[in-house]
């Protein structure tokens, strides 16, 4: 298997033997008081990557240079800006098969935690660099826009919100008038007659009788 692996937009020109990339979690085990032990899920950690690069410093077959990266020094330089720029950059890593088909790639977002040159004797001239690279997740404040619509108030919707609010509602009173009874006036006022006695209940202290009522007696209506 054929493997391509980019560190921002510089190609390696030998992928490392091993490309570790560890994906933790955040769980905290906890005890209650019975004794028993649980478990609480929280959002996995970020994915951290670690890598040994070998930059060849003499011409091997098996080494790809596109350019990127022309010499050890080279790419020494370009680390030392990616750590002074502490931001993010691009971790791409692209699989193929032998017969170049494509397998899945891995691209990620990614900050420069730190990284060690080593002199390895065993690899002559060759620079030995371990690389730690941690994903990185945007993040911001989110701001929301709102816009406020002046509503035309009626009485409907007075009468709506005081009931809401839990307002008194206004007192309604009538009149009597020449050949009114009860009777008539929950016909007319209620639309049913033999809601009279509700009229009668919410006036005993001006409708002793409540058959006997006179014209211009004000009366609370339900």
């Amino acid at each position: 298997m054929a493997y391509e692996i980019y560190i921002d937009d510089m190609l390696l020109p030998l992928p490392p033997e091993k490309i570790p990339v560890k994906y933790g979690g955040q769980n905290k085990t906890i005890h209650l008081i019975s004794g028993e032990e649980i478990n609480l899920i929280k959002p996995g950690s970020l994915a951290e990557i670690s890598l040994d690069v070998i930059i060849p410093q003499m011409d091997y077959p098996g080494a790809v240079w596109d350019g990127s990266v022309d010499d050890a020094e080279v790419f020494l330089n370009r680390l030392s800006e990616l750590k002074k720029r502490n931001g993010p950059f691009e971790f791409i890593v692209i699989r193929q098969k032998p017969n170049g088909k494509s397998l899945f790639d891995t691209n990620l977002d990614v900050t420069l935690e730190d990284y060690k040159v080593s002199d390895d004797v065993s690899e002559g001239f060759d620079l030995c660099v371990t690389l730690s690279l941690k994903e990185y997740k945007k993040y911001g404040t989110k701001i929301m826009n709102f816009t406020i619509i002046d509503k035309e108030t009626t009485v409907e919707d007075t009468q709506t919100d005081n009931q809401r609010q839990g307002a008194p509602t206004a007192e309604k009173n009538y009149t009597v008038g020449k050949g009114d009874c009860l009777w008539s006036i929950a016909k007319k006022q209620l639309g049913n007659g033999s809601r009279y006695r509700e009229i009668y209940d919410l006036n005993q202290d001006k409708v002793k009788n409540p058959n006997l009522i006179y014209p211009g007696q004000v009366l609370v209506m339900p």
